[in-house]
């Protein structure tokens, strides 16, 4: 899994729902939202974390490792995200010797810096 050639899951997908938090702290530092780019990157941000992906493709399905500041420590860990039937997707996230949780998030149609966009879930 290295090329993007054929991955649905790239663009930027709002946060909706997770199986440790709720909705108000995933939305703490705005809006909950991966993206997942072409160029082997991407970002994520939720709560209070905000982090740099660094991916690795399938046609329906996205590995990763991540790096970034969650409440401005330094974290890391890894997970996937798997596109499902209903077209949204589903986030196996996991921080390095702490936490996992499971994600869903919904395409983001609103966006437009230059991924494949998605429309902002209403609160």
């Amino acid at each position: 899994m290295t090329a993007p050639a054929g991955c649905q899951l790239i663009g930027r997908w709002r946060i909706v729902e997770a199986d440790l938090w709720d909705r108000g702290y995933l939305n703490l530092g705005g809006p909950a939202t991966i993206t997942i780019r072409a160029d082997n990157s991407g970002e994520i941000a939720f709560g209070a974390l905000q982090a740099g992906l660094d991916l690795s493709y399938s046609p329906s399905t996205v590995c990763f490792t991540w790096a970034g500041f969650d409440e401005m420590d330094e974290a890391t860990g890894d997970g996937s995200a798997e596109l499902l039937d209903d077209g949204s997707i589903e986030i196996a996230f996991a921080y390095h010797n702490g936490d996992e949780a499971i994600l869903k998030a919904k395409r983001d149609t609103s966006s437009t810096d230059g991924v494949i966009g998605v429309s902002p879930e209403p609160d």
